[in-house]
């Protein structure tokens, strides 16, 4: 490990969190790297490092404290070093383990094109990890908002953020339009149009399932009941209905204990319900409109069935199968009306990168916006936590931008270093604050009664109320 980063030294008093056989070990004295962020992200870091600083004075009275270290990204990286992502800023990242980050400009023109995904891609972190929750007095466009408690674990190294793309008019567009045209569809209907961009989507077993194995494990480790695998697999087979296929497998395969999938639910619910009910009334229960089958589609569903039984019938049936993980899957389309008109009636998402994107935000647009959401990259031994907004420059230095969503970030930070007692006060200290109608003018022109305060009075009422 180097002493020093974009030439600044570790601070002598701390020490870097280390990773052994899969589990994170993390010293009383941690060195953390922060990246403050463009834009608002200097007003916001300054009020967020307030609150966790103070946190953890109080709930651990000095036994334990964040060595903070910054490294640098984005405008204030290019203006010092001539480059928008130093190789020193990656470097400290991967060897301190646990960094967290304000938002960021994604550079204009050329290079880099995401400041976020190539930070993503450099350390490999495959989970993009977005709690959203309700905390009280905050203005919400839903009516039970607080009905919304989900955690979206979205794949975030291929399908879009893989970057496989070409410009219409180039010649390696024509070349690979040509070769779809002319050889993979040579005699079909099916022709891309001349004038087309065109984006290679890629999702693998080993992305997919990755994801799908990190969000079953979180799942019980938070005591949660459900994961729904969201994909547009009705439409795009071979992507997005493989990550439903391989989703299945991992949870059926790796968590068998844990887990049942929704369809055997069904199957082990009629026979609870029914003790003597053949396999051939089983089938007709789960697949409506069975009996319109060929025989080959209806003699599948009955070896389903009886494989089934004979696997977990002892070990998941009499209603053992409640007691399990659900394992589900939902249409993209569907899940923006379902997280809205039901929302609780899930837990957990499992998603592709982009259905992820949408999603996330759609779901925090119900409990109270981006200014407000949380949200991580996870790796196997690495971890980037961030803002999940963007720099709003125009307000940059004018000490008015809810720090909400580093603030929150924070706590899962916390929470993630086994800190649960620090991530817990400040949560409850934000809520109250929220609650005493003290709030960043973004709430407070929502909210009948408000106080307008700054960001960084904001973080002083959250310090206070701890």
């Amino acid at each position: 490990m180097q002493t020093t980063y974009n030439g600044l030294e570790l601070p002598k008093d701390g020490q870097a969190i280390d990773y052994k056989n899969g589990q994170f070990e993390v010293p009383d004295n941690p060195i953390i790297p922060f990246i403050e962020g463009d834009g608002t992200g200097r007003d916001i870091w300054k009020a967020s490092q307030r609150v966790f600083d103070a946190a953890v004075e109080k709930a651990y009275g000095g036994k334990r404290t964040i060595r903070w270290f910054e490294i640098f990204a984005g405008e204030k990286a290019f203006r010092q070093f001539a480059t928008w992502l130093p190789d020193d800023s990656v470097a400290a990242a991967r060897d301190l383990r646990v960094s967290i980050k304000g938002p960021l400009t994604t550079p204009v023109g050329g290079g880099i094109r995401s400041l976020n995904v190539a930070l993503r891609q450099l350390l490999d972190l495959y989970a993009c990890v977005r709690p959203v929750k309700y905390y009280q007095g905050v203005p919400s466009p839903v009516k039970h908002p607080e009905k919304v408690d989900i955690v979206i674990f979205r794949e975030n190294t291929e399908d879009v953020y893989s970057g496989i793309e070409f410009k219409e008019g180039s010649a390696d567009a024509a070349r690979l339009i040509d070769f779809l045209n002319n050889d993979l569809l040579k005699g079909g209907k099916k022709k891309v149009r001349s004038d087309s961009g065109v984006g290679i989507k890629p999702i693998s077993i080993f992305g997919t399932k990755r994801l799908v194995r990190y969000a079953i494990r979180q799942t019980l480790e938070m005591g949660r009941k459900t994961v729904t695998l969201v994909h547009k697999g009705n439409i795009q087979k071979f992507t997005e209905g493989a990550f439903r296929e391989w989703g299945y497998e991992v949870a059926v395969e790796e968590f068998r204990a844990d887990t049942v999938t929704e369809r055997e639910s069904w199957i082990l619910g009629n026979v609870d319900a029914n003790p003597s009910l053949s396999i051939e009334e089983n089938a007709a229960l789960i697949e409506p409109g069975l009996e319109f089958g060929s025989q080959s589609f209806r003699d599948s569903v009955y070896a389903e069935i009886k494989s089934v039984l004979d696997s977990i019938g002892k070990t998941h049936g009499n209603g053992a199968w409640k007691n399990k993980i659900l394992i589900n899957d939902r249409i993209a389309d569907s899940i923006f009306q379902q997280i809205i008109i039901r929302p609780a009636d899930y837990s957990v998402l499992a998603t592709t990168n982009l259905n992820g994107d949408y999603i996330s935000d759609a779901a925090a647009a119900q409990v109270g916006g981006l200014g407000i959401a949380p949200g991580a990259n996870i790796g196997d031994g690495f971890a980037v936590f961030e803002a999940t907004h963007g720099t709003a420059p125009k307000y940059a230095d004018k000490d008015m931008i809810n720090p909400g969503s580093v603030i929150l970030s924070g706590v899962m930070l916390l929470d993630f270093i086994g800190w649960k007692e620090a991530a817990k006060l400040i949560e409850q200290s934000l809520e109250k604050t929220i609650l005493q109608k003290f709030v960043t003018y973004d709430f407070e022109r929502q909210t009948a009664g408000a106080t307008k305060v700054g960001t960084s009075e904001f973080a002083t009422r959250i310090i206070g109320n701890m």
